[in-house]
C-alpha cells in the first residue's frame, strides 16, 4: 500500500478538490452522508476532510474491495457518514461502511417503491426458506413457498445461485427484508402463456420441456401453459411408466390432439407424430406366418410378444406345447426372451394378433391313430384316477381313458382307487381313438384284454345244472357264491334248506364248497339264482334211482336219466 505525502500531490488540483468539497458545507450534519477527500494516512487511519472544522479518521480496513486488497490514495474522493461532528478529541467520527450500507439501503427501499427488482445470490438454508444476499452485503430472506411456482422438495438444489427477486416486504428500521422469486415467475409466465393460447391450434407439433411426471402420464410445459401427455399416447408399444422414456428437464416434440381455449385444457401425443404401424399389419403379418419378437409381459393366461414397436401378439397358454400342461407361461418363457411363433389370426380393428409356438412342432397328435389303432394292445402308467375311471399315459402328452365299465367283466367296482393306484402299470386295449378335437380322445379296456366269462355261462350253466360253489359273502338275506372265478350266484336264505332258516351264518360260512342248483339265469343282467336245496333233491332222488357216487358231479338229473335210458 502506498502512503503518498502531501508534497507528492499536485498542490493546485489538491487545492481545486478541497474548494469543490467545500462549496456546500450546509448539508453536513450528524447522520448525513457526504463526499470528503482523503488528505493524508496515518497508521491503519485515511484522514478524510469534510469541510468541517476538524478532519475525520477512517479505518483502512473500510477501504477493502470484495477480495480484501486494499487501495487508498491521498486526494482519493471518499463517500462518508458523519457518526459525530466532533468527538473527545476535537475529531470528527467518520464511517465509510456505513454509508455504504446506508447507500445500499435506500437503494434497495427505492427498488420496493418502484416495483423494481433485486439481484441476489442464495448462499445458505436457514429455517422455513432459504438467506439471500443483495448487492452490498445485505442479508434478505426468501421463504420455501416463493423460490419456485411449485412447491421445492429440495431448497438444498438453489444454494449458490444467482436470480433476479422481487422485494415483498421491507422494514428498513429493524432490517428486515423478504424476497419473492415466485412473483416474478408467475408474471414471465402469465406473459408467456398468453402468447402460447393466442398460437395453439389442434394438429399442431409444439415443443416444450417435461415438468412433471406422474404414473398416468407427464405434463408439458408449451410457454406459460401445461398440456398432458397421456401414457397411451407416448408410444405406439408398451410402457408400463412415463419415466421410461423421459425424466424432468427433458425437451420434447409433441402434437396438440385437443385444445380448449376457455379451460386451458391442452392434450398432447407423441405417438402420433409417427404412422400407426397398424395400418399395414394385416399384409405384413398373415395367418401361417411364422415372426419371431421379445416377450414383454407375461399373465396367467399366455405371454404377449412385441413383433415391433406398437405391435404386440398373445401366445394364449394353450398354444405353448402340444403335449405339455401348462399352468403357468413362465414354465416355457421369461421376460425379454427372444421367441419364435407363428401367426395364427389377426383382427386389426380390436388390435390384436394370436400366435403360437407350439406349432412351430410336430403335432404328435397327427399320428395317434396310426400308432394306436383299435384292437392296439398298449402298456402304460396310470396318471390320474377320477371317479368315473383312470388315466393311462401312453408316451409323453398322450393320454387314455380307461372308464370304470371298462376295467371288470366281473367285479363290481364302486371307484377306480379300490383296484388301481397312481403310478401302477397296466396293460389295455385301445377301443376307440375320436380325432374330432384337436386333441384326439382314446378310450381304453382293460377287461377286453381277456373274453367275457359271460359269454359261456350261458351253456355252461343252465337252469337245473347242478355244480360245486364255494360261498364267498354271506348276508342277512342269503350267501353269494362263486360258481367259477368272476362269476357269482346268489344263494336266497329260503333256497338254503328245507328248514326254516333265520340266519344263513348259522348253516354257512364263507370259503364253505358245496353243491347248488341253477334255477335263474339271467346273462344280459348278469345274475344267477342257486338253490341248495334243489341240489339236494336231485342228489336224493339220483339216490333213490341208484345213481349215487355219479363221477359227473356237474350233470343235471335230466342228464343222468337220458344215459340210463340209452345204456
Amino acid at each position: 500500500m502506498t502512503q503518498p505525502t502531501t508534497n507528492e500531490v499536485g498542490m493546485e488540483s489538491f487545492a481545486d478538490l478541497l474548494e469543490q468539497s467545500f462549496q456546500d458545507t450546509s448539508e453536513v450534519k450528524e447522520g448525513g452522508i457526504v463526499k470528503g477527500i482523503v488528505v493524508d494516512i496515518i497508521g491503519d487511519y485515511a484522514v478524510v476532510d469534510v469541510g468541517l472544522k476538524a478532519e475525520g479518521q477512517v479505518p483502512l480496513r473500510e477501504f477493502a474491495d470484495e477480495d480484501g486488497n486494499i487501495e487508498v490514495n491521498i486526494g482519493d474522493e471518499a463517500e462518508v457518514l458523519i457518526e459525530h461532528a466532533e468527538d473527545s478529541n476535537g475529531l470528527v467520527v467518520l464511517s465509510k461502511d456505513k454509508a455504504r450500507k446506508r447507500k445500499v439501503w435506500d437503494e434497495i427501499q427505492s427498488a420496493m417503491e418502484e416495483d423494481g427488482i433485486v439481484k441476489g445470490l442464495i448462499n445458505a438454508r436457514v429455517k422455513g426458506g432459504l438467506s439471500v444476499t443483495l448487492q452490498g452485503g445485505v442479508k434478505a430472506f426468501l421463504p420455501g413457498s416463493q423460490v419456485d411456482l411449485r412447491p421445492v422438495r429440495n431448497l438444498d438444489a438453489f444454494l449458490n445461485e444467482e436470480f433476479d427477486f422481487k422485494i415483498i416486504k421491507f422494514n428498513k428500521r429493524r432490517g428486515n427484508i423478504v424476497l419473492s422469486r415466485r412473483v416474478l415467475l408467475e408474471a414471465e409466465r402469465a406473459e408467456l402463456k398468453h402468447d402460447t393460447l393466442n398460437k395453439l391450434a389442434e394438429g399442431q407439433i409444439v415443443e416444450g420441456v417435461v415438468k412433471n411426471l406422474t404414473d398416468y402420464g407427464a405434463f408439458i410445459d408449451l410457454g406459460g401453459i401445461d398440456g398432458l401427455l397421456h401414457i397411451t399416447d407416448m408410444s405406439w408399444g408398451r410402457i408400463n411408466h412415463p419415466s421410461e422414456l423421459f425424466q424432468v428437464g427433458d425437451k420434447v416434440k409433441v402434437k396438440v390432439l385437443k385444445f380448449n381455449s376457455e379451460s386451458e385444457r391442452v392434450s398432447l401425443g407423441l405417438k402420433q407424430i409417427t404412422p400407426d404401424p397398424w395400418i399395414n399389419a394385416e399384409e405384413k403379418y398373415i395367418p401361417g406366418t411364422v415372426v419371431q419378437g421379445k416377450v414383454v409381459s407375461i399373465k396367467d393366461y399366455g405371454a404377449f410378444i412385441e413383433l415391433e414397436e406398437g405391435i404386440e401378439g398373445l401366445v394364449h397358454v394353450s398354444e405353448m406345447s402340444w403335449t405339455r400342461q401348462i399352468k403357468n407361461p413362465k414354465q416355457v418363457v421369461n421376460l425379454s426372451d427372444e421367441v419364435k411363433a407363428v401367426v395364427l389370426d389377426i383382427d386389426v380393428s380390436q388390435n390384436r394378433i394370436s400366435l403360437g409356438m407350439k406349432q412351430l412342432e410336430e403335432n404328435p397328435y397327427e399320428k395317434v391313430l396310426e400308432k394306436y389303432p383299435p384292437g392296439t394292445v398298449v402298456a402304460g402308467v396310470i396318471r390320474n384316477i377320477a371317479d368315473f375311471g383312470v388315466f393311462v399315459e401312453l408316451e409323453p402328452g398322450i393320454d387314455g381313458l380307461v372308464h370304470i365299465t371298462d376295467l371288470s367283466w366281473t367285479q363290481r367296482v364302486r371307484h377306480p382307487s379300490d383296484i388301481y393306484k397312481k403310478g401302477d402299470e397296466v396293460q389295455a386295449a385301445v377301443l376307440n381313438i375320436d380325432n374330432s378335437g384337436e386333441k384326439p380322445k382314446i378310450s381304453l379296456g382293460i377287461k377286453q384284454l381277456s373274453s367275457d366269462p359271460w359269454d359261456r355261462v350261458p351253456y355252461e350253466f343252465p337252469i337245473g345244472k347242478v355244480t360245486e360253489v364255494k360261498i364267498l359273502k354271506l348276508t342277512d338275506f342269503g350267501a353269494f357264491a362263486e360258481i367259477i372265478p368272476g362269476v357269482e350266484g346268489l344263494i336266497h336264505i329260503s333256497e338254503i334248506s328245507e328248514e326254516r332258516i333265520e340266519d344263513p351264518r348259522q348253516v354257512l360260512e364263507p370259503g364253505q364248497e358245496c353243491r347248488a342248483e341253477v334255477i335263474q339265469l339271467d346273462a344280459n343282467e348278469r345274475k344267477i339264482g342257486l338253490s341248495i336245496k334243489s341240489a339236494r333233491r336231485q342228489d336224493d332222488l339220483a339216490d333213490a334211482q341208484g345213481f349215487a357216487n355219479v363221477s359227473e358231479a356237474g350233470a343235471t338229473l335230466g342228464d343222468l336219466l337220458s344215459d340210463k335210458l340209452k345204456k
